[in-house]
C-alpha cells in the first residue's frame, strides 16, 4: 500500500467518527479552530509571506494568493458563520408509512471523504474545512505548491485543533507533494474517495474531468458578461459594470464580456471610458465599440478584439466589449459563450429583465447588479466549497447542504415481500 493510499484509508476511517457526531461537538471544533486561526495570525501571514516571496511581485495570481490581517479577519468570521448555521446532517427530507405499517424516511448524510483539488488560494483550505466538518466529512487536500506554506501551517492548526477535541486528526488530510502522479491516484481513489473538486484554472478543471473516475463536481470558470440593454438606467449600468470588472479581477465572478444595445452603447460608452481609464482597464473591442472608444479612450488601452477574445476569462484588468443590435442578439450571444457561471443584464424593462432569466442557462443570473454577489459568503451559505457550473446534485456557491447526500431509513414490525 502507498503512502497515499494509507493517508485515504485513514481518512475513510476519520469520516465514520465524523458522521456520528452532534452538531454541539461540530461547533465545538470550529469555534475553537477559529481561535486557533485567531492566536497563530502572526504565524499564517509569515507563511503567506514565504510563499509570496518566492513568487515575486509579477506573480500574476498574486491577488488570489495574498493573505493580510483584513482577509484573516474575513476567514475567521466566515468560520463564526458556519457554526451559526443549522446544521443539515440528519435532516428528515421526507417521509411516509406504506400501506402495509413499514415507516419510511429520506434523511441527509455526509458524504463521507471529499477530496480536494485546487491552486493558489490559501482562504479556501479553511472554507472547505470549516463546511466539511460541520457536515461530518472527512477532508483530503491537495493544494497547489504556490500556497504550500500558507497551507502547511493551516492544516497543521486544523489537525492540532481536531486532536484536542479527541478527533482523529486524519479528518483532514493534506496531500504534501505536487507529483503529478499523486493527483492522478487521487482522482482514481474511488474505494476512499467519495467525491472531487476541483478548484482553480479552467485547465485544471477539465484535466480533472477528463482523468477522474471518483465522482466530480466541476467549479467551473467563470466567463461572466454584462447585458446592458438599451432601455437601462445609464448611471446604474455604469456604476455596476465598473464594480464588476475592477472590485477584484482575480476571482471567477468578475466581469469578462460587456455587451451593449446599439441604441444606448455611445451614451453609455461616454460615461463609462473615464470610469474604466482610472482603473487602467484594457478592452479588446468589436469593430462598432471600438470606433466609439477609439475617439474617447487611451489608444494604449484599446485593442481591437479577436474571436479568442470572447468566451475568455480574463482575470485581470482587461474585458472584451461586443455591440448589438437586439436582446435576442445579446442572448443568443452570451448563450454561446457563456461558461454557465454568472450572467447580467442592466434594464428597465421587467419583460426583457424576465425573458433574460428564463433564457440564459448559467447558475446566477443577475439583473440591475453585479455579478460580484456570486459567492457562498454573500448569499447568505456562510462559505462556500465552489461554485457549481454543472446541474447535478448542485449548482451554483456549494455550501452544507451540498456536502451531504441522503439515505432511506425504513422502520418495520416484521413485514416480508410476497414473491412476486
Amino acid at each position: 500500500m502507498t503512502q497515499l493510499e494509507h493517508q485515504l484509508k485513514r481518512a475513510k476511517e476519520a469520516s465514520y467518527v465524523l458522521a456520528r457526531l452532534s452538531t454541539a461537538k461540530k461547533n465545538a471544533v470550529l469555534r475553537s479552530l477559529a481561535g486557533a486561526l485567531q492566536t497563530h495570525a502572526r504565524e499564517i501571514l509569515a507563511a503567506n509571506a514565504r510563499d509570496l516571496a518566492k513568487q515575486g511581485e509579477a506573480y500574476p495570481l498574486r491577488d488570489r494568493l495574498l493573505l493580510h490581517e483584513d482577509r484573516l479577519k474575513a476567514i475567521i468570521h466566515g468560520v463564526h458563520t458556519v457554526v451559526k448555521l443549522p446544521d443539515p446532517v440528519h435532516e428528515v427530507l421526507e417521509k411516509r408509512t406504506l400501506p402495509n405499517g413499514l415507516h419510511l424516511s429520506r434523511v441527509r448524510t455526509p458524504l463521507g471523504v471529499i477530496g480536494i483539488i485546487y491552486e493558489a488560494r490559501p482562504n479556501v483550505t479553511v472554507e472547505i474545512v470549516s463546511l466539511t466538518l460541520k457536515t461530518g466529512n472527512a477532508t483530503v487536500l491537495k493544494g497547489g505548491e504556490d500556497a504550500h506554506e500558507t497551507n502547511t501551517c493551516l492544516v497543521r492548526l486544523i489537525r492540532k485543533v481536531l486532536l484536542r477535541h479527541g478527533l482523529p486528526k486524519d479528518a483532514v488530510v493534506m496531500i504534501d507533494s505536487f507529483d503529478r502522479t499523486l493527483s492522478d491516484a487521487l482522482m482514481q481513489a474511488n474505494r476512499y474517495v467519495d467525491l472531487l473538486i476541483p478548484r482553480g484554472s479552467d485547465r485544471l478543471i477539465q484535466y480533472v474531468r477528463q482523468n477522474a473516475t471518483v465522482p466530480v463536481i466541476e467549479t467551473g470558470a467563470g466567463v461572466c458578461h454584462t447585458y446592458v440593454e438599451k432601455s437601462a438606467d445609464v448611471a446604474l449600468a455604469v456604476r455596476v459594470v465598473e464594480n464588476a470588472k475592477t472590485r477584484r479581477v482575480s476571482v471567477c465572478n468578475a466581469l469578462d464580456t460587456i455587451v451593449v444595445d446599439a441604441a444606448i452603447a455611445k451614451k453609455f460608452l461616454e460615461k463609462l471610458a473615464p470610469r474604466f481609464e482610472a482603473h487602467s482597464v484594457e478592452i479588446f473591442a468589436d469593430a462598432p465599440s471600438f470606433s466609439l472608444l477609439s475617439k474617447i479612450y487611451p489608444h494604449q488601452l484599446l485593442k481591437k478584439a479577436k474571436d479568442s477574445d470572447f468566451g475568455r476569462e480574463f482575470l485581470s484588468m482587461k474585458c472584451s466589449m461586443k455591440v448589438v443590435k437586439n436582446a435576442k442578439e445579446a442572448m443568443a450571444f452570451i448563450q454561446k459563450k457563456t461558461s454557465g457561471h454568472s450572467e447580467a443584464i442592466i434594464t428597465r424593462n421587467q419583460k426583457r429583465a424576465r425573458e433574460f432569466t428564463e433564457t440564459i442557462d448559467a447558475a446566477a443570473v443577475y439583473v440591475n447588479t453585479s455579478t460580484a454577489f456570486t459567492d457562498g459568503f454573500e448569499f447568505g451559505l456562510g462559505a462556500e466549497i465552489g461554485i457549481s457550473t454543472q446541474k447535478l446534485h448542485a449548482r451554483g456557491p456549494m455550501a452544507l447542504r451540498e456536502l451531504t447526500s441522503s439515505k432511506w431509513v425504513i422502520f418495520g414490525q416484521g413485514q416480508t415481500r410476497s414473491v412476486a
